[in-house]
């Protein structure tokens, strides 16, 4: 066949592996995080301990606490290696991921049942959460996510690849306590938190136990960005 008569065929570039799996990660703990985030918890509900007004014991949370606080470590690899723009991206994506699933659930909720079918009102119990839920979940994921790969990027300018621990550590409290103080201000009343000592509870031991876990597993967090950054041949200061 001749050149000229030959389709033009033409593909796009694909991204890193590295980002993509990255990418994939955090927006499918954002929306199992926010489907789990449904069901209160109270931890430790043998135990009655309180300081002053707060009550410290039982600890009262969500089911998300386990699973959380992984999204923050996955933002602080993207915003080491990628950016901030880059991740920005992946935030307003996961963004639109999790509006995709509330539409989803919403719609599988109001298809009529098979006769065998007799877990219908669980199912809408589980997934269809309250308008006020799926608001607190969107509104502290976007500005605690975006805080935190802020802070992460604008540190990163002034110290370069040096204080790797500072700019983890900074954006992990910048963001978990953006993220918890707006979550928990909107959800609260939705799992059932209906008095201000179990509020206070709720909020402290989200930004605590969130924070804590970040910093416990940072030396984990220290080698997958040093591994993302060998397995990235783009690497390099962001334009």
């Amino acid at each position: 066949m001749p050149e000229e008569n030959r389709a033009r065929v033409r593909w796009a570039a694909l991204p890193s592996a590295p980002y993509v799996v990255l990418a994939q990660l955090f927006m499918a703990v954002e929306i199992i995080s926010n489907i789990t985030a449904s069901k209160g918890v109270e931890l430790f509900s043998g135990a009655s301990f309180s300081i002053g007004p707060v009550q410290v014991l039982p600890v009262v949370t969500d089911g998300a606490f386990f699973l959380f606080p992984l999204s923050y470590v996955i933002g602080d690899v993207l915003s080491e290696v990628y950016g901030f723009k880059a991740t920005r991206r992946v935030v307003w994506a996961g963004f639109a991921g999790l509006i995709l699933a509330a539409v989803c659930f919403r719609a599988a909720i109001g298809l009529p049942a098979a006769w065998f079918y007799d877990r219908t009102e669980a199912f809408g119990q589980v997934l269809g959460a309250t308008p006020q839920l799926l608001a607190a979940g969107l509104a502290g994921f976007v500005l605690g996510e975006l805080v935190n790969s802020y802070v992460m990027v604008a540190l990163k300018r002034r110290s370069g690849e040096r204080k790797l621990w500072l700019r983890l550590s900074s954006s992990t409290l910048a963001g978990e306590l953006v993220d918890t103080v707006v979550f928990c201000s909107i959800a609260a009343g939705a799992i059932g938190i209906a008095t201000w000592g179990d509020f206070v509870n709720y909020t402290v031991f989200g930004f605590l136990w969130k924070s804590a876990v970040e910093f416990l597993v940072m030396p984990m967090t220290y080698q997958v960005i040093k591994l993302v950054k060998r397995l990235e041949p783009s690497y390099g200061p962001e334009a």
